[in-house]
């Protein structure tokens, strides 16, 4: 068994989720509305109905909301990452938090040596950890 976020944007899928495979890396996939051939009444055809971005055994699913027709920040909802060292947390929470909002500033915690939390400038909530070491 597995859980996999999947984030809603208004319009900015597309610019989230290359953005998060430029940062991470991975394989994207991207439908559109024209890719549907039962797509909604009134989306655009460039819309974004269903992302993929699978990085290993991770899996980051997104869409457009055809519904939403203001964008904020996602509440109720943290992204987690966890880094393979404190280097890869800096560079990975320094390109998230570019034209975001920092939440804690990333540095060393009790559980964690380094750790941070931001905002995205797509509204997305991270939380971005090393793990300890062995």
């Amino acid at each position: 068994m597995s859980f996999s976020p999947y984030l809603f944007f208004v319009g900015t899928c597309r610019e989230a989720m290359t953005a998060y495979q430029g940062i991470f890396g991975g394989q994207l996939d991207l439908m559109t509305a024209a890719d549907m051939p039962d797509a909604p009444d009134g989306v655009p055809a460039d819309a974004i109905m269903h992302a993929a971005l699978t990085l290993g055994d991770g899996l980051l699913l997104a869409s457009d909301d055809p519904s939403a027709t203001e964008a904020g920040p996602k509440t109720g909802i943290t992204v987690s990452y966890a880094a393979s060292g404190p280097e890869d947390a800096a560079r990975v929470f320094e390109a998230l938090a570019t034209d975001g909002e920092v939440q804690m500033p990333m540095g060393p915690t009790s559980w964690s040596p380094a750790f941070g939390m931001c905002i995205d400038r797509f509204g997305t909530p991270w939380m971005v950890g090393a793990n300890p070491a062995e």
